[in-house]
């Protein structure tokens, strides 16, 4: 069905415009009348686009997690104000400022009043609604409580991406640290090092020290084989990730990082919110214990703990609880097995879940803070010690320099 772009006023005379699918320019004309909105202008968005153009956006659109739980949210009150679907998904379409979003909706919506279930729809969209999402879905569609299911979705789509803006904030000092460092250092290098050494060549006479000669060397490397250093480093980069790619390559890898200090406990306190906080969700929205274990061992992103998860649900579809395979596997803290023991014997294991993820949110906010804080004060005195190096390097031969002189 074709997407109609509309300009206009609507019955406060404040300017709106949006997007209103309909079959016709026509009927959208009509649709819009109705609505209340003086038209101004109106287009087909469509118009003059291949299909192959068209599936092509199709197949590669994408929503931000901000949006995506904004529209979660104003698709969840519209339907508890007993707005049928059909009615919710096309206030969603048009409200939704995301362009991309806006026209997944309305296909959505189309779908849905062809007869076909929603978590159905959504699956043609991969790149914007995910197996959580869909599963949920699904569970709310079929057990009538979608309107509750979509607040929970929100709810959890605006907590990951909350921890997630946490940790890539973290990580921008460091990596700016660096790159400013590397830029430092190719200057030094490349310039300023070849110059002294033509100011020291000037006196035969005079010795250098080793680690000035050593700073001379790596200058020489950098200049003749710069364009080597940085294909190298290129390969290597790809050469890793080759190798990560491989089931044992990331299995090897992740082994590793949990075993890192600091690295390590951090990389395994984030693992075991979204775990805990993922499972909480899917069991509140009514998807079956096994299903949701398959959808959360692909949420912690590292294959150590998803096989201990892997096993833990080959037990519990035998009749086990979770927690006595989760803790022979060894990687989940105690605190996390011994809630998880209490829910299941109190019938409490969704609210135990969702008091370990809040918990140990806080303490990955709490950890990611402490490092950030400290790792300001390490990189400068890196930074400053490298840099420092290489002016005392410099400066004993410029100081013997006028010694000799004198």
């Amino acid at each position: 069905m074709p997407m109609f772009e509309y300009k206009g006023l609507n019955k406060k005379g404040l300017k709106t415009k949006g997007t209103i699918d309909a079959d016709n320019i026509r009927t959208a004309k009509m649709r819009l009348k109705k609505q209340g909105v003086y038209i101004q202008s109106l287009k087909d968005k469509s118009k003059g686009k291949s299909s192959k153009k068209t599936k092509k956006s199709h197949n590669s659109r994408k929503a931000s997690v901000k949006d995506l739980a904004m529209m979660t949210r104003q698709l969840a009150t519209l339907l508890k104000a007993n707005i049928p679907l059909v009615d919710s998904l096309t206030a969603v379409s048009e409200q939704v400022e995301n362009e991309a979003l806006s026209e997944t909706m309305a296909e959505i919506k189309n779908m849905v009043n062809e007869g076909q279930p929603l978590y159905k729809s959504m699956t043609k969209y991969p790149k914007v609604f995910d197996t959580i999402f869909i599963s949920m879905t699904e569970a709310g569609e079929m057990s009538g409580t979608l309107d509750t299911i979509l607040i929970r979705l929100a709810e959890f789509t605006e907590a990951a991406n909350e921890l997630s803006s946490k940790i890539k904030s973290a990580m921008l000092y460091p990596i700016i640290m660096v790159v400013v460092t590397l830029g430092i250092l190719g200057v030094v290098f490349t310039y300023v090092v070849p110059k002294m050494v033509e100011i020291f060549e000037a006196s035969p006479d005079l010795a250098l020290p080793w680690f000035t000669l050593l700073i001379i060397d790596i200058s020489d490397i950098v200049r003749e084989y710069w364009h080597a250093l940085i294909i190298g480093s290129i390969v290597s980069v790809l050469i890793f990730k080759n190798w990560k790619s491989t089931p044992r390559g990331q299995t090897v890898w992740d082994h590793f990082i949990l075993k890192v200090p600091v690295v390590g406990k951090l990389t395994r306190l984030i693992a075991v919110s979204r775990f805990a906080r993922t499972l909480s969700t899917l069991l509140n929205g009514g998807v079956p214990m096994l299903a949701a274990m398959d959808i959360v061992r692909n949420v912690v992103n590292n294959n150590v703990l998803a096989k201990a998860i892997d096993e833990a649900r080959e037990n519990i579809s035998e009749g086990e609880s979770i927690a006595v395979p989760l803790k022979r596997s060894n990687q989940f803290p105690p605190m996390v097995l011994h809630m998880i023991t209490i829910g299941e014997k109190t019938g409490e294991l969704e609210n135990m879940l969702t008091q370990v993820s809040d918990a140990y949110d806080f303490q990955v906010s709490t950890e990611v803070e402490g490092l950030t804080a400290l790792m300001e004060p390490v990189m400068i005195v890196i930074m400053g010690g490298v840099i420092g190096s290489i002016v005392v390097a410099i400066m004993v031969p410029l100081f013997d320099m006028m010694n000799m002189g004198t």
